[in-house]
Parts: C-alpha cells; sequence; structure tokens
C-alpha cells in the first residue's frame, strides 16, 4: 500500500474511521530529520498491508498539527480506534516505529 497524504478534508474518514491502525508521519519539507525517516515510512507502508500509513504536511495542515500537539518533527502517532495508540518524536529506527504497532 502506497502513503496517503491526510488534509484535514480526509482526516475523519482516512484515520479516526480507519478499521486498521494508521501510522500518522508528521513532517515538513524543509526538515532535515524528516527527510531521513520519508523513506522509512515508504517501506514501512509497502511491507505492510494490514495498516494505513499517512503522512501529514505541518506547514499545510497547521490545525491538524495542533490538534496532536506537534511541537518537534518528524513525529509519528500510532492512531487505533480514533485513539492514539504511540507516538514518536526524531528521527528513529524502523523498528521502534514498527513497535508502535
Amino acid at each position: 500500500m502506497s502513503v496517503m497524504k491526510i488534509t484535514a478534508a480526509n482526516f475523519r474518514s482516512e484515520v479516526l474511521e480507519s478499521k486498521v491502525p494508521v501510522l500518522l508521519d508528521f513532517w515538513a519539507g524543509w526538515c532535515g530529520p524528516c527527510k531521513m525517516l520519508a523513506p522509512i515510512i515508504d517501506e514501512i507502508a509497502y511491507e505492510r498491508s494490514d495498516i494505513k500509513v499517512g503522512k501529514i504536511n505541518v506547514d499545510k495542515e497547521a490545525l491538524l498539527a495542533a490538534q496532536f500537539n506537534i511541537v518537534s518533527i518528524p513525529t509519528v502517532i500510532v492512531v487505533k480506534n480514533g485513539e492514539i495508540a504511540g507516538k514518536s518524536v526524531g528521527y528513529v529506527p524502523k523498528e521502534k516505529l514498527l513497535s508502535l504497532l
């Protein structure tokens, strides 16, 4: 499965109402660690068909970032059944992200 672009318009249907866990990557184009994490996020999306993987650009979706109290990026949040089930801040190895699921 490919990485989805999550926006305020599709957030409810794709994240809150999702029947499977959703791994959300809060990022920005100017963020070096975000660029380092991006290939790992892509790998997880490709390898795991049992979850959704989405990216939220904090510059374009400031309200979503504020809703999740994002103060540092990259931040990865796992949402299960509409609730936050795990969170990681900064660049971390793939295994750490998978452990959130």
